[in-house]
């Protein structure tokens, strides 16, 4: 496989860090973005001609330029950018509560756009440049409490669907990575069951595996995908049914 440059975001834990850990054994170049530098740092030292340290606040459109400066400056271009970054906060519907919403749209949306902004003209050099972006399943079918996380990634899910159209002249291709439960520091914290969950290994080594081939969208467990595509099918009364079936009636 030829070198390719990678920008690699929320690369300090989770599907990130795994994926990007995958990218160098494979003799790639990753550039590694998180908000934390001490968790970049390990990577750095065990590939240090591969590992490019990028830490900063991606909600920060300033510190997000400074980041593609140096990518700039560093390497000249990019082959692909995976715009993994994210957080999840679930809504009191009882406590609406607007500020939580804002502050999941701001990581989910704007950030991701700050960084796809910053990306562009880096992968407009490369001779196959490719933009991935980790969405959600959750956009195939509306679930309780989740109306800020999944409205985000809804906005993702439209915003690259979208963008693919109007790339597709330059030659670059978008995917869209849609996974189901993944056991990440940020769902163990989660408080309900999680089914068909997958661990970060599993999950880096099934987007690894298709980014070659280009897919329009990237969506795993399988099993998992097909039972909320099939519930999404249904009439939107059953599927309201069902979802007040999993709603929490106190707090």
């Amino acid at each position: 496989m030829n070198e390719r440059r990678y920008w690699v975001t929320g690369a300090s834990s989770g599907i990130g860090a795994a994926l990007a850990e995958l990218l160098l054994g494979r003799g790639h170049r990753v550039a590694l973005s998180a908000r934390s530098i001490e968790p970049l740092q390990g990577l750095a030292e065990r590939y240090p001609q591969q590992v490019l340290v990028l830490a900063g606040d991606l909600s920060d459109p300033q510190q997000v330029k400074d980041i593609a400066t140096r990518i700039s400056s560093t390497w000249g271009w990019l082959d692909t950018a995976i715009l993994n970054a994210g957080t999840c906060e679930y809504l009191d519907a009882a406590e609406f509560d607007s500020a939580l919403i804002e502050r999941v749209i701001k990581t989910n949306v704007f950030a991701t756009s700050y960084c796809i902004e910053a990306a562009l003209p880096l992968l407009r050099k490369s001779q196959s440049p490719h933009l991935v972006t980790v969405a959600s399943s959750v956009t195939y079918l509306p679930l309780p409490r989740a109306e800020a996380y999944g409205a985000s990634k809804a906005a993702l899910r439209y915003l690259l669907e979208s963008l693919r159209l109007d790339l597709a002249h330059e030659g670059i291709d978008v995917t869209l990575v849609s996974p189901g439960f993944v056991d990440t520091p940020l769902t163990q914290n989660n408080d309900f069951p999680m089914p068909m969950r997958v661990s970060v290994e599993t999950a880096a080594q099934h987007i690894a595996k298709r980014l070659d081939k280009r897919p329009y969208e990237i969506a795993f467990p399988w099993l998992f995908i097909t039972c909320l595509r099939l519930l999404a099918n249904l009439p939107k009364a059953l599927q309201v049914a069902i979802g007040k079936r999993m709603a929490r009636t106190q707090r």
